[in-house]
């Protein structure tokens, strides 16, 4: 196509049905005639073109053009209370919240093939957010591209996530408590939270099954816990994974615990939440930020640990005694009750310098035959 100000161009020219039903002239310029001297060249460069706008075509007549409105479908089908029950209800409302506040107000008015790949994964570089955090938006973005492959309104290998980059590494190591730290902690707890502790620190609970625990599922003649529901923000769920329902040993120690708490506690009965709270007169559990912020990181305060403490240090700390004292990592997946390995050894695991220290002198020993002084007793 000649121009009256700069080369010629080749420009490709189609129609398509409005959101009114009325048909409208496109076009679009491919490049000039310098980059493209034949028309051969010219209908090469368009195929791609054409391609997407043929898909927008049947996206028109089949489902939502914009990504907003994908997610509204997503919506609909994956995160409703009428929709299926395969996520936990927590993980719904994660779910919800990034839609909410940060993955519809950026990409929601963009046409679903106009996402692409090396924009998003700028987007997420941006964000002031902590590397796991920025995962979990890409790894959401790439759930709603996924559910419109499944109703077919996506191309296979139209998803322009699955080529975005973005390290999941966290920024610091979680911390955890040394024997001596736990035991000046748990001198400065009251009884309740006391409980609730060694649950988590002997046992390798969750906080939020720890809360879903009520009397009748700790068997005292057995010596272990049935680990049947979990409590988050004031709802009753499911455990994480199937593997987290697993029944779970608990030390004479952890036993005579429980039980010295069930003599002082108002309910007591086996139908009874363990942890119940004295606010609404025992029919749910406290709320794990409650006590933590007002209970757990005071006593932690007091007890001069100025480390970041959470409910989820017990558990990690947990870990990372198992592993330090010779334990099969296989028997330490069991216990976490960790679906994947991986997710024991390198997210939970801590070994510490001294531990650490004597691993790296064992090799030495071997390669050079050193023997070391028997410690004096």
């Amino acid at each position: 196509m000649p121009r009256k100000n700069g080369p010629a161009v080749w420009v490709y020219r189609w129609r398509e049905t409005d959101e009114h039903g009325e048909r409208q002239l496109r076009k679009k310029v491919i490049g000039t005639a310098t980059q493209y001297p034949t028309k051969a060249l010219a209908s090469a460069a368009v195929e791609s073109l054409k391609r997407r706008v043929n898909r927008a075509g049947a996206q028109k007549l089949a489902g939502p053009r914009t990504f907003g409105g994908l997610v509204d479908h997503y919506r609909l089908k994956e995160l409703s209370r009428e929709s299926n029950d395969r996520k936990r209800r927590k993980t719904k409302k994660v779910y919800e919240c990034n839609l909410k506040n940060h993955i519809v107000p950026r990409w929601g008015d963009y046409e679903i093939l106009e996402i692409a790949s090396v924009e998003v994964e700028e987007w997420l570089d941006e964000l002031k957010m902590a590397p796991s955090s920025r995962a979990k938006l890409r790894n959401q973005m790439s759930t709603v591209f996924r559910h419109g492959i499944r109703w077919g309104w996506v191309g296979q290998h139209e998803n322009p996530i699955a080529m975005v980059r973005c390290s999941s590494k966290r920024l610091s190591t979680p911390e955890t408590l040394t024997t001596e730290e736990f035991r000046s902690l748990f001198g400065k707890l009251p009884d309740r939270e006391r409980a609730m502790g060694i649950v988590c620190a002997t046992a390798g609970l969750r906080i939020s099954e720890t809360l879903g625990l009520k009397w009748a599922d700790i068997d005292f003649v057995e010596g272990q816990a049935n680990v049947l529901r979990s409590i988050s923000e004031g709802e009753v769920g499911d455990c994480k994974t199937e593997v987290s329902q697993q029944p779970v040993p608990l030390d004479a120690l952890t036993l005579e615990e429980l039980q010295s708490w069930r003599r002082v506690t108002m309910y007591a009965a086996d139908s009874d939440w363990i942890f119940a709270s004295d606010a609404v007169f025992g029919k749910m559990p406290v709320w794990a930020v409650s006590s933590l912020q007002k209970v757990l990181q005071p006593a932690a305060r007091r007890a001069g640990i100025t480390k970041r403490i959470g409910w989820h240090t017990f558990r990690h700390t947990y870990s990372t005694l198992l592993s330090e004292y010779g334990n099969d990592v296989k028997v330490v997946q069991e216990l976490m009750r960790h679906a994947k390995l991986s997710t024991t050894m390198e997210i939970y695991t801590h070994p510490r310098m001294k531990r650490k220290r004597e691993t790296q002198s064992q090799v030495v020993d071997a390669l050079f035959s050193r023997k070391r002084a028997e410690a004096v007793a």
